[in-house]
């Protein structure tokens, strides 16, 4: 069953701007593994974050660095939920995520589904 589903879209330029106005953005959103990436991967990251937000129903109280954006050894990338977006998934019953990335151009996408 779905519980629901999550989508973003971010101009890679226009977050690299908000990153070089507010470098403590980088540490509010992004865990310390995330922080070594690109911005291009970082906008990617973002977007299924804020993908995963959407699906939950956004719910308020959100910690950014709870949902951190993992790459399996084939190269997929999955969503790992912790604290506070472990705690809303569960209380929705969600078993499983599906995540999407997309890059093009300047464009970075995520489509995410929250399935229990």
């Amino acid at each position: 069953m779905i519980i629901g589903i999550g989508v973003d879209v971010v101009l890679v330029t226009r977050f690299k701007q908000q990153l070089a106005k507010a470098p403590a953005l980088r540490d509010r959103l992004f865990t310390p593994a995330e922080r070594e990436l690109n911005t291009r991967s970082l906008a990617a990251r973002f977007a299924a974050k804020e993908a995963v937000a959407k699906a939950l129903g956004a719910p308020a109280g959100m910690n950014w660095q709870h949902c951190q954006i993992d790459i399996d050894a084939a190269g997929a990338p999955h969503v790992v939920a912790i604290g506070t977006v472990a705690d809303v998934a569960d209380a929705k019953g969600v078993k499983k995520w599906h995540l999407s990335l997309s890059h093009d151009g300047d464009v970075a996408t995520a489509m995410v589904v929250a399935e229990g």
